[in-house]
């Protein structure tokens, strides 16, 4: 039997496997079988909870719906976080991820009952060079591009956070975002290595954003999305640097600072238990 943990950072959710004594080492197709809503637990992703390493003091490896292995998560460091100081992993309240971005800093906040209620993370500075996100593009950032994708005329912002991300701000009807979601993520023309894409519009309350994830699919958060969102939009002048945006997606709200010196990125959020249990051997 393999014991898993299920959390949610705003609708983003994750199955977690504690491999603090022993590497889960599931398989590409466990791992999509352990996601699947209909057959499985049901998950936009799994991590792994591993010892930290290289000055970090707990280490997060995660894997999408269809078992390929992205960069960075926002909404699961979150949850990673959570788990790690609730079951004693770590500590204190303050300590270090280590990521496929690097390390990073979770900073918890608890409630009455002493468990973790949110999570403050330093995300690092976002990557701004079009070979390092990476786009196909000339110059040292790729920001409010003109682009013309599937007959449409946009404005593409390329930001990584460690993973690469696709914003727009332009005024799109529900259809376009629909077919341009799925064209975006998998326009290797453009984005070598496939792309997150954030539908953007800036309000008075914040920030409101649609995501199509890569590998995973329209989903309600995406942690790294907030933040490359909160980035371009602050680079063309529509929120202000070094003040925390709220950044409405369809699951809930981030809480999203852009140091004006781009040298850091810090996100602020919830991330809740769900429930615990276990799998039967997957294998025969």
């Amino acid at each position: 039997m393999n014991e898993f943990f299920k959390y949610h950072g705003i609708g983003n959710d994750f199955v977690l496997f504690d491999g603090s004594r022993a590497d889960p080492g599931l398989t590409r197709e466990e791992i999509i079988h352990v996601c699947d809503r209909n057959f499985g637990v049901g998950a936009d992703g799994v991590i792994y909870v591993l010892p930290g390493k290289k000055g970090s003091d707990v280490t997060m490896r995660i894997f999408n719906t269809d078992g390929t292995e992205p960069e960075m998560c926002g909404n699961g460091i979150r949850c990673l976080a959570k788990f790690a100081y609730d079951r004693g992993l770590v500590r204190g309240k303050d300590f270090v991820v280590s990521t496929g971005k690097g390390n990073l800093r979770a900073v918890c906040t608890c409630g009455p009952d002493g468990k973790v209620t949110s999570v403050k993370i330093d995300m690092g500075a976002p990557i701004l060079d079009p070979k390092d996100v990476p786009v196909v593009g000339d110059g040292k950032r790729f920001i409010n591009q003109p682009v013309n994708v599937c007959g449409m005329d946009l404005h593409i912002n390329a930001v990584s956070m460690g993973n690469p991300h696709c914003v727009i701000f332009d005024e799109l009807t529900y259809e376009q975002m629909e077919e341009l979601g799925p064209f975006l993520e998998s326009y290797t023309d453009l984005f070598p290595n496939k792309v997150n894409v954030e539908f953007a519009t800036v309000t008075e309350h914040g920030i409101d954003v649609k995501v199509f994830e890569r590998g995973v699919g329209w989903t309600l958060a995406c942690g790294t999305g907030a933040c490359a969102t909160a980035v371009s939009a602050a680079l063309n002048g529509l929120i202000p640097f070094d003040q925390p945006v709220e950044v409405h997606l369809r699951g809930g709200v981030l809480k999203i600072t852009v140091d004006s010196k781009l040298e850091h990125v810090y996100m602020d959020g919830p991330a809740e238990f769900v429930y615990a249990g276990s799998l039967p051997s997957m294998r025969k």
